[in-house]
C-alpha cells in the first residue's frame, strides 16, 4: 500500500486558506508562502517509508502510520524549507531514519508529527485523541519551548535541552526522533548560510553527537561527527579528504594482501568470519592529529580491519589466529566483551604490525555485537513489555536515563542542568571494582567522590577517606581500570566546595552543589539564629517574633529576600549580628553601624557561643590548628563562611584577631560534643620496614582512625610523617599519643597547631 502526498494544487485548499496566516511563523528554516505553489512543486512520496515499514509492522499499524502522515501533509501545507523543497519532506526523512532502526508504530507516527505542536499550534490535546497519549507525549518531549519568552538565547537552548532530556529519560524514543531529526537536518545544512552551518553543527557536536554515542548509536555517531567538521572547518574537511583518498590508493597492495591474509587463515582454523577493511572517520583523524600534533602522513593507523564471526569462542580464537600472523602492539589490546563500554559495545581489539610495518587495527565481533556496536539502544527496541526481561544494554541506559530525574530533581536552573549533563555524555570511561566485586563504569578522570556517588547520595555526602586496591589515597586520586576502590564514611562529615573541583559525573557535582545550597543554607540559617538571640540578650532586648515588622524593613533596606536570608547571612558571616539587633532599638538605631558599637559587644561579657562541633557548614573547625573539645577556643566570623572556631593559642587566629577585632566572639565547648574530629599529628619515626603498619594498627585499637597520611622523606634513615587523625576529644588525643610512643621506631610525636601554617 503506497501513497503520496503532493505540494500543489492537488489537496488541502481549505486548510491552507483556514492556516495561511500562522504557517511557520517559529521556524526559521521554513519558507510560507500567503499562495499555493504551482503545479511543478516537487512531490513528498511517502512510497520508500511504507516499503520499509510494511517489513515489519502488521497493516493496522501501517494505516495508523497513513493516518498520522495525513494530518502532518496537511498542517505543513504552504510550507517549504530553504531549499526549496516541501516542508513535508523532512517529517518523511526523519520518518524513515527511525524505520531503519526498527522503531514502533508509535515513534514512526510521531516522528511524522514531531513539529506539528512547535510550527502549526496543533494542541497536545488534539494529538492524545487522535493517536493516543504516548504519540502526543513524545511529540511534546520533541518539541522546542519557542513559545516562551527567555531572558538570554542560551537560556532558551538550555530549556529545551532540559526538557527533551527530562522526557527522554521517560521515554528513550524522544530522543531518538531528536537525533534522526538532527541527522536530517545535517544532511541538509548547505541549504542555510555557513553562519547558522557553523552554529547548528556546533550544538550537535557539543550535544546530539554524546548523546548518539552514549546511546551506543555509533553508525550515526560517526556521520554528525563527519558533518559537523565539514561545516565548522570546511577547508580542513577538503584538505583532509582529498589526502585520504590519495591514501586509500597508495595503501591499497598492503590492504589487500591483509584481507587475502586473512581471509585464508581464519578458515584454515576452523572459523567461518565476515572480514571488511575499515577506514577510521575524517574527524577523528582530525583529533588525532590536534591532540598528536600529527601531521596526516605520520597518522598511520587510518585503516582497520573488522572481523565478524558467528560465536563469542571464535572472536577469542580468531583473535589468536592473527596473533601468529603478525606481531601485536603492547599494550595495545583491549577486551569490550568481558567488560563492555558503558553504552553496550562490545568487541576485542588489538593492534598489529602488518606488511612494511604499518600498524593495523582489527576488532573481533559475534554479528549481535556488530549490530548493537552500530545501532546501540535501538538494535533491541523495548518498550512497555513487562514479559521481556532487559538486556544489560537497557539497563545500563535506563540507569542512565533515571540519573537525568536524579540530577534535575537536584537542579533548579537550566543551564547549571545542561553543565551536569554534559558532563556525564563522556567518550570514555574507567571500570573500577566495589569491595564485593560488582563492576562500575565511570567517565575517564573520575576519583572517589564520584564512585561514592555512584553508590547512593549518603556515602557521597559522608565520605572522608578511600581507599583503591587496599591503599589509602586522597579523595581527589583519578582512579584508573581495574581499581578496587572502598569509601571510608564518618556520620559527621560533609561534602566540601573544594570537590567541585575535581569530581566528573554530572551525578556527583549536582548533588554536591545542592547539599552545600540547601542543608548549608538551613544550618547557617540555625547558627545565625543563634548569634543574633546572644546579641539581642546583649542589649537586653527581647528577640523579635518572626512577624515583627522591622523584619520586612529590614529585608528591603539590605536587599534580602525575606527574614530567613537575613538570618542566613549573619550565619556565614555576611552581616553581624549586632548590627542587625540594633535595629530593632530605635533609640539606639544611629549608633547601629559604629564600630565602637561593635566593639560593645563584642567585649560586653555576653554569654559565649556553645559549639558542638557537628554543626555543618555554619561552624567550621579550623583546619590550621584543629581544636578539640578541652582546647581554650576562639570563633571568628568570617566572610562567606559562617564562624570558625580555632585554638586560642593559634597563631593564625592571633594574626587576624589584630586585623578585625570586630569580628571575633565568645565560644566554648558543649559538654556533650561531636565524635569523629580531624586533628593533626607530626610523627618522626626510623624508615625501617612495617612502621606503618604497625603505626596503623596501634592508631585503630586506640579507636582512631588515619583520614590522610603523608611522607615528605622517603629515602631517609628517619621518616617525617604528617598525619590526621579522628579523635573524640583532647583527652582521647593523649590517649591516642601514650599508645604511638609505645611503638619503638617512634623518635618524637608533635600535635600541629597551627604555628606554620
Amino acid at each position: 500500500m503506497a501513497f503520496t502526498g503532493l505540494r500543489g494544487a492537488s489537496s488541502g485548499l481549505l486548510a491552507v486558506l483556514k492556516k495561511g496566516s500562522r504557517l511557520g511563523r517559529r521556524n526559521k528554516d521554513v519558507v510560507t508562502v500567503p499562495t499555493l505553489k504551482p503545479a511543478k512543486a516537487p512531490i513528498a512520496s511517502l512510497a520508500p517509508l511504507n516499503k520499509i515499514i510494511s517489513t515489519y509492522l502488521d497493516p493496522k499499524d501501517v494505516e495508523r502510520v497513513r493516518e498520522a502522515y495525513k494530518l502532518a501533509d496537511n498542517a505543513h501545507l504552504g510550507q517549504f524549507r530553504t531549499s526549496g523543497e516541501p516542508y513535508i519532506t523532512h517529517p518523511i526523512a526523519v520518518t524513515e531514519i527511525c524505520a531503519g532502526w526498527k522503531l514502533d508504530a508509535d515513534s514512526l507516527m510521531a516522528a511524522l508529527l514531531h513539529d506539528v505542536i512547535e510550527d502549526q499550534d496543533v494542541t497536545k490535546q488534539e494529538l492524545a485523541e487522535k493517536f493516543g497519549t504516548d504519540v502526543a507525549e513524545i511529540v511534546d518531549g520533541v518539541s522546542k519551548l519557542e513559545r516562551l519568552q527567555f531572558q538570554t538565547k542560551s537560556q532558551q537552548q538550555a530549556e529545551s535541552f532540559r526538557k527533551m532530556l527530562l522526557a527522554m529519560s521517560k521515554d528513550v524514543r524522544v530522543i531518538l526522533i531528536k537525533l534522526a531529526d538532527r541527522l536530517h537536518n545535517m544532511r541538509t545544512l548547505d541549504a542555510v548560510s555557513p553562519e547558522k552551518s557553523r552554529r547548528v553543527a556546533q550544538e550537535t557536536l557539543e550535544i546530539y553527537a554524546p548523546i548518539a554515542h552514549r546511546l551506543g548509536l555509533n553508525a550515526l555517531f560517526r556521520e554528525l561527527q563527519d558533518r559537523c567538521f565539514k561545516a565548522i572547518h570546511p577547508n580542513r574537511y577538503k584538505v583532509l579528504h582529498k589526502a585520504l583518498m590519495a591514501a586509500r590508493g597508495n595503501r591499497r597492495e598492503v590492504l589487500g594482501k591483509i584481507t587475502e591474509a586473512v581471509t585464508v587463515a581464519l578458515p584454515a582454523a576452523g572459523i567461518e568470519a565476515e572480514v571488511s577493511g575499515r577506514e577510521k572517520s575524517l574527524y577523528s583523524i582530525f583529533c588525532k592529529m590536534q591532540e598528536q600534533k600529527k601531521s596526516f602522513s605520520d597518522v598511520l593507523d587510518i585503516y582497520g580491519f573488522r572481523v565478524v564471526v558467528n560465536t563469542l569462542p571464535e572472536c577469542y580464537l580468531a583473535l589468536g589466529t592473527l596473533h601468529q600472523m603478525y606481531r601485536p602492539i603492547p599494550g595495545k589490546f583491549k577486551d569490550y566483551i568481558a567488560i563492555p563500554k558503558i553504552n553496550g559495545y562490545q568487541s576485542l581489539h588489538t593492534t598489529l604490525i602488518g606488511p612494511y610495518g604499518t600498524p593495523i587495527e582489527f576488532q573481533f565481533r559475534t554479528h549481535e555485537m556488530d549490530h548493537v556496536a552500530e545501532e546501540g539502544v535501538a538494535s533491541h527496541w523495548l518498550y512497555k513489555d513487562d514479559n521481556v526481561t532487559l538486556n544489560d544494554l537497557q539497563k545500563r541506559t535506563h540507569h542512565w536515563l533515571q540519573s537525568l530525574l536524579d540530577i534535575q530533581s537536584q537542579t533548579g536552573d537550566s543551564s547549571e542542568f545542561l553543565d551536569h549533563v554534559k558532563v556525564d555524555l563522556f567518550p570514555d570511561a574507567v571500570y573500577v571494582y566495589t569491595p564485593r566485586g560488582k563492576i562500575i563504569s565511570l567517565p575517564r578522570g573520575a576519583t572517589p567522590i564520584d564512585f561514592a556517588y555512584s553508590i547512593h547520595t549518603d556515602i557521597g555526602n559522608q565520605a572522608v577517606a578511600a581507599k583503591i586496591n587496599g591503599e589509602f589515597v586522597a579523595l581527589r586520586t583519578e582512579m584508573k581500570s581495574g581499581d578496587s576502590v572502598e569509601i571510608v564514611t564518618s556520620p559527621a562529615a560533609r561534602p566540601s566546595i573544594q570537590w567541585l573541583n575535581y569530581v566528573r559525573t554530572g551525578r556527583a557535582r549536582s548533588e554536591i552543589r545542592h547539599y552545600l545550597r540547601t542543608v548549608k543554607y538551613e544550618e547557617s540559617v540555625a547558627f545565625g539564629k543563634r548569634l543574633l538571640k546572644q546579641a539581642f540578650e546583649s542589649i537586653n532586648i527581647p528577640y523579635p517574633d518572626d512577624n515583627h515588622p522591622e523584619w520586612d524593613k529590614l529585608a528591603k533596606s539590605s536587599g534580602a529576600a525575606s527574614r530567613e536570608e537575613i538570618l542566613a547571612d549573619i550565619g556565614l558571616g555576611k552581616r553581624l549580628a549586632a548590627v542587625v539587633a540594633r535595629r530593632f532599638a530605635p533609640e539606639l538605631a544611629i549608633l547601629a553601624t559604629t564600630a565602637a558599637q561593635v566593639d560593645d559587644y563584642t567585649s560586653s561579657g555576653a554569654a559565649p557561643i556553645v559549639i558542638h562541633g557537628n554543626e555543618g557548614q555554619a561552624v567550621q573547625l579550623a583546619p590550621c590548628c584543629g581544636p578539640l573539645p578541652g582546647d581554650a577556643i576562639i570563633g571568628g566570623i568570617r566572610m562567606g563562611h559562617g564562624l570558625v572556631v580555632h585554638m586560642a593559642e593559634c597563631q593564625v587566629a592571633q594574626r587576624q584577631q589584630v586585623k578585625e577585632p570586630e569580628r571575633w566572639i565568645p565560644v566554648v565547648w558543649d559538654t556533650n560534643t561531636a565524635r569523629h574530629l580531624n586533628t593533626k599529628l607530626d610523627v618522626t619515626v626510623l624508615n625501617e620496614r612495617g612502621v606503618l603498619g604497625r603505626l596503623a594498627a596501634t592508631i585503630n585499637d586506640a579507636d582512631s582512625n588515619i583520614l590522610h597520611l603523608t611522607m615528605p622523606d622517603e629515602g631517609a634513615a628517619t621518616n617525617l610523617l604528617h598525619l590526621t587523625i579522628q579523635v573524640d576529644s583532647r583527652t582521647h588525643l593523649a590517649r591516642v599519643i601514650r599508645s604511638i610512643r609505645q611503638i619503638p621506631q617512634v623518635q618524637k610525636i608533635v600535635r600541629v597547631k597551627g604555628a606554620n601554617s
